[in-house]
């Protein structure tokens, strides 16, 4: 699909942003101009593409990744970069849908994810971790019991450790009338999303896998013994192939493209606030809130903001996205008027209506791992696990995302439908807002 946040310079390079702003200087990946051959090739260089790669490699294969564009360059190299465990559905929807002890592992998957993070960070952390660790998240509500509650609720079926925080101790930190009770995360950290899939991409050719970038598939033909993927200049012949583009997948495979909706959001990142920031922040966590349409930030060590939120079907650039999501940062915090943006972007995400990640084999020998917009790093990591695991090694722990599976995302009147609903959401928290708080 075509991406309104590419730069109007050369096709394919990282839009401007904070992430390609602090971009390592570590250097690209070659482009395929040969016909080769692999035991798998996977398809999409984000960080599910790439966590395919890096797991395959760990565990002893030598497969082919290959990038439409560049390696990080979608929604992977774009996004809040936030690291905790779950999925952008609920808990206890999760828990409705399938029973406490299948909701459990399904997020044991994700505390997994987090371990194999970290563990593939290693001594890169100065360079791919930021801020201090913790993630704190903020009722918008004033229902204390419903967050006592509901934290004590993730404990037991996530195996967390969350600390509930009363307002109190939220306002000491977070100087906004909109914020009440909350829960942190001490375990979740903040990381540079962008280089850590590039990272992670050097993790796995440095191990054996072969890597290309600037290169978009063109096809995907099944063979007697295999598949054959093919590219304007070069091609791979595969046992297996793993398709992992998500929001990007245009037209190489019809039923897997027909189950997300391309959806947009959006982050600004604000001019060093200086002493100015005390006036409304004085905790160094990420922060999240409990609303459908919820806004996410974080600082940094030069006293700037960086505010993500929203999801819509539109695209906004330039001035307009600017003064969209400093509306949103001023409704929270007022006392910031008149501070200016440096640059706000967006970029599409794979979103299932489920929002749960869609990952299994399509038939013998197509595997695919997409859908994993709104729900974060983790589910995206353990995505590229479970289908390593699965091809090497014959694991069957993908079955646990079969209840909820590739359905239909309503293409192509499922935007119009997706869009609507956001509205009615954000309707639905100001209603919400107003009986609660008043």
């Amino acid at each position: 699909m075509s991406d309104p946040y590419k730069h109007a310079g050369e096709a394919g390079e990282y839009i401007d942003s904070y992430y390609s702003r602090t971009l390592d200087k570590k250097g690209g990946f070659d482009e395929l101009d040969d016909d080769i051959s692999a035991s798998v090739c996977v398809i999409g260089g984000g960080m599910a593409g790439v966590a395919t790669a890096t797991s395959l490699v760990e565990k002893s294969d030598k497969p082919v990744l290959i990038e439409a564009n560049r390696i990080g360059w979608g929604a992977s190299g774009r996004n809040g970069s936030f690291v905790s465990p779950g999925y952008s559905r609920g808990a206890h929807s999760i828990v409705k849908k399938v029973g406490k002890s299948h909701a459990r592992e399904l997020f044991e998957l994700t505390n997994e994810a987090m371990a194999i993070i970290n563990r593939r960070i290693g001594d890169h952390e100065k360079e791919l971790k930021q801020n201090v660790p913790g993630l704190l998240n903020i009722s918008w509500f004033n229902e204390r019991n419903v967050v006592e509650q509901n934290v004590a609720f993730l404990n037991d079926v996530m195996n967390v450790d969350y600390e509930f925080w009363p307002r109190e101790k939220i306002r000491d930190y977070y100087l906004s009338k909109h914020y009440f009770d909350g829960y942190m995360k001490p375990n979740g950290f903040q990381l540079h999303s962008l280089n850590y899939t590039r990272h992670s991409a050097r993790l796995a050719e440095n191990g054996g896998a072969r890597i290309f970038e600037k290169s978009p598939v063109t096809g995907i033909v099944k063979q007697t013994n295999g598949w054959k993927v093919s590219t304007d200049k070069g091609s791979v012949t595969a046992d297996r192939v793993v398709v992992c583009c998500s929001a990007y997948i245009g037209g190489l495979n019809f039923r897997l493209a027909s189950a997300t909706l391309p959806v947009a959001t959006y982050i600004l990142l604000t001019e060093p606030l200086g002493a100015r920031l005390q006036d409304a922040i004085r905790g160094p966590w990420g922060v999240s809130d409990n609303r459908f349409s919820s806004n996410y930030y974080r600082t940094f060590e030069d006293k700037s903001l960086f505010w993500g939120g929203r999801v819509s079907m539109f695209n906004p650039t330039g001035e307009r996205l600017e003064k969209i999501m400093m509306d949103d940062l001023l409704l929270v915090y007022p006392q910031l008027k008149g501070i200016k943006p440096q640059v706000a972007w967006g970029g599409f995400m794979g979103y299932p209506a489920h929002k749960m990640p869609q990952i299994g084999e399509l038939e013998p020998g197509f595997w695919y791992a997409q859908g994993f917009g709104g729900s974060g790093m983790t589910p995206t990591v353990a995505g590229g696990e479970i289908v390593a695991d699965a091809i090497v090694n014959g694991d069957e722990r993908y079955k646990l995302f079969k209840p909820f599976g590739l359905q239909y995302a309503g293409k192509p009147f499922g935007p119009v439908v997706a869009q609507a609903a956001y509205w009615l959401f954000q309707l639905q928290d100001a209603y919400k807002e107003w009986r609660l708080n008043n």
